[in-house]
């Protein structure tokens, strides 16, 4: 079985403090946003702590993510990676 670990993408959790966001619809523009980059199997977007969580393959980059944030109308100040 460790063959089909190595094929599985090794995955990543990236969060994203977003600023700019004033509604749920806010957060569901960012979500869909993020949810469109290739390697981002989910994306959730918190108002209340104005983060955004993504889960995603590991070849992710930082750029993309700010990008998508950006494309929605929104800032995104930092992304941290675990």
């Amino acid at each position: 079985s460790l063959n089909k670990e190595s094929n599985k993408r090794k995955m990543k959790k990236a969060t994203i403090m977003i600023l700019g966001m004033h509604c749920a619809s806010c957060a569901n523009n960012i979500e869909r946003s993020l949810s469109k980059i290739s390697g981002v199997k989910s994306a959730r977007v918190n108002l209340m702590m104005k983060k955004g969580y993504v889960e995603c393959e590991d070849n992710v980059k930082e750029d993309e993510l700010k990008k998508a944030v950006k494309k929605a109308g929104y800032e995104a100040r930092s992304v941290e990676f675990e």
